[in-house]
């Protein structure tokens, strides 16, 4: 059942036309930051915003017509439903995808418009598996696995001939790992055309054995990956690595102001496995950012708290006398020194000495040193202030 390299060459001349090639960036922030020649691989460029197309529309073109008819079955967090939903609506299928219930909602709205009809279940992916196969089994509709399937890998796998084609030099791919098809798909690629390569998975440390169970990285919150997938990885990767969802918040921000590439958190999984230095690479490095589907509202609070660790946002608590003109003068103060105020908020009924009042501010800065450098003005103009970040 494991595809080999013709596989993937049959999936990369049917996806002509349809996925794009997606770009590779050389990121100079990033090389200057770890030491490394590192390119970026942009599948969040890709048709539906991840990778997932290449994968779903190999496997649906490979239904005949009685299996088109009865239709396709899928379970997803997103991604996958995305890809499946716009893939059955190129060849004439419909689709049903089964989603877990605290799916993000730009992803499920996305499904919908690509045609799809979802169904929401439990809270984890493997509720939606196990609904998803019910399904199929009790209409005859054709279940389209994530990962467990020869031409999903085959397709996924079609990223690895492009690398070798895209990147001269060529040393070491950093792969994000949920259900393993995307990380299985191009290791075997880079091995059958570069066997030399250094391949490096990257899990969310949040779902694995012993984490909190939860990771912003909604894209590859899977607890293992499959048994065909693992079969693959055993034999293909180098080594696997795990990230927090706190470096992944750090990745996504650079990313972001930096590159100016939007990225979900299974995206950013390979750049924060190279920032934090968990793993060694070499020469020409690629992280994959496989996928660009994320939240808004999750962006938002992402984006603040990533600037938050790294001294570029400050929130803090202070205390005015509650007399007209006080809240003025401490904002006329700020305003002199060059300080930003982006918010403002006054808190009488929570705690404070009689004739004073709480201010919370929320204030935009330029790195630690200039947080420290503004609570000890405070403190010198008579407002003590107590950080909350």
């Amino acid at each position: 059942m494991i595809p080999e390299l013709a596989d993937i060459e049959a999936a990369r001349a049917r996806l002509d036309g349809v996925a794009r090639v997606t770009p590779v960036y050389r990121s100079e922030t990033l090389s200057q930051t770890c030491g490394l020649d590192v390119h970026l691989k942009a599948e969040n460029l890709q048709r539906t915003g991840s990778f997932k197309i290449r994968g779903a529309y190999n496997r649906m073109s490979l239904l005949d017509e009685k299996h088109r008819a009865a239709g396709v079955v899928a379970a997803s967090a997103g991604n996958h439903g995305q890809a499946v939903a716009w893939a059955a609506r190129e060849v004439g299928a419909k689709a049903r995808i089964f989603m877990p219930q605290d799916a993000v909602m730009a992803k499920v709205d996305a499904t919908r418009h690509y045609g799809a009809e979802v169904e929401l279940t439990g809270p984890a992916f493997e509720e939606a598996l196990e609904a998803a196969e019910a399904y199929a089994a009790e209409t005859g509709a054709t279940f389209v696995h994530p990962f467990e399937d020869p031409a999903i890998i085959a397709g996924q796998g079609t990223i690895g001939l492009e690398l070798v084609d895209q990147v001269e030099g060529l040393e070491t791919v950093l792969i994000p790992i949920g259900g393993g098809g995307l990380a299985s798909g191009i290791s075997l690629a880079l091995r059958a055309a570069r066997p030399d390569l250094r391949i490096v998975g990257v899990q969310a440390a949040g779902t694995l054995p012993g984490g909190p169970g939860y990771t912003i990285a909604d894209g590859i919150a899977v607890k293992r990956p499959g048994e065909l997938t693992m079969s693959i990885l055993d034999k293909t990767l180098d080594e696997i690595v795990s990230v927090t969802d706190e470096e992944i918040s750090e990745a996504i921000v650079l990313l972001l102001e930096r590159t100016k590439l939007v990225v979900e958190g299974a995206g950013a999984v390979s750049v924060a496995a190279l920032l934090s230095g968990r793993t060694e690479a070499r020469g020409a490095v690629v992280p994959i950012l496989s996928g660009g589907n994320i939240d808004a509202s999750l962006l938002i609070s992402v984006m603040r708290h990533g600037l938050a660790a790294a001294g570029r946002y400050l929130v803090l608590r202070t205390r005015v006398p509650d007399r007209p003109g006080e809240l003025a003068k401490l904002l006329t103060l700020l305003a002199n020194d060059r300080v930003n105020v982006v918010e403002v908020e006054h808190q009488r009924e929570t705690g404070n000495p009689v004739g004073e009042t709480g201010v919370e501010l929320t204030l935009l800065t330029r790195d630690p040193s200039h947080c420290d450098e503004i609570v000890a003005n405070l403190g010198r103009w008579g407002y003590p202030a107590h950080r909350l970040s």
